[in-house]
């Protein structure tokens, strides 16, 4: 489903073409059908509905879809495709699903921060977007579990900071490079093994520093 605007042409037949409110003109009264395009905060959504049944040539059912105000007559337009062949109110149902993704993001922006990016690149913009709503899955994931109802007996609730340790796990955050620790001598002192460090000068030593049985090299 995409919303088009008033001057889309859409086939008349006959190779025509026609504009999409000039076509919303031209239906009877008895076209329209007041439907409810899901709940809000005040209540249902009520409008004036129709639909035109596109022919053209390809696999699939195509529509055109009417919205109108019952208020201002206001019109809006979609264009829709489907496989099968569906009904009305089933098209009015995946059109009122647009309220629905807008308060996704309304809550996505206020609970995990997914507007409040300082980033100008892309790669750095989809990092954040992409923990944004990770975060956010979690968040309704946690929401639709309580609503089911308390948690097994043997399962305890996890904590923000224990869901954050959990996603920067190396499992989730990629491979880290952690120096290696291995026993040594007849006490089982701890000697670290560091990774070879970045060239040199020529002629340069690196300088140590020691303290026990760990040295830094830098």
């Amino acid at each position: 489903m995409l919303a088009v605007a008033c001057d889309h042409r859409v086939p008349a037949g006959a190779g025509r073409t026609i504009r999409a409110d000039h076509l919303a003109a031209r239906l009877p009264g008895k076209a329209w059908q007041r439907l409810s395009a899901g709940a809000g905060a005040k209540g249902h959504r009520w409008y004036d509905w129709a639909w035109v049944t596109i022919n053209v040539p390809g696999p699939g059912h195509r529509y055109l879809l009417i919205r109108r105000n019952r208020r201002t007559g206001d019109l809006t337009f979609y264009r829709c495709h489907s496989p099968q062949q569906v009904t009305l109110a089933a098209l009015v149902t995946v059109a009122g699903l647009r309220w629905t993704i807008e308060e996704n993001f309304q809550a996505d922006e206020g609970l995990t921060g997914l507007d409040e990016h300082q980033a100008r690149r892309w790669t750095s913009w989809y990092r954040w977007v992409t923990l944004a709503m990770l975060a956010a899955a979690l968040t309704i994931a946690a929401a639709l579990e309580h609503a089911h109802g308390p948690g097994p007996a043997d399962q305890i609730p996890l904590t923000r900071n224990e869901i954050a340790h959990l996603l920067s796990s190396p499992d989730l955050s990629g491979p880290r490079t952690t120096p290696r620790t291995r026993c040594a001598g007849h006490a089982g002192a701890a000697a670290t093994s560091t990774a070879p460090g970045p060239a040199t000068t020529k002629g340069k030593q690196p300088r140590t520093r020691g303290h026990n049985d760990l040295r830094l090299e830098y």
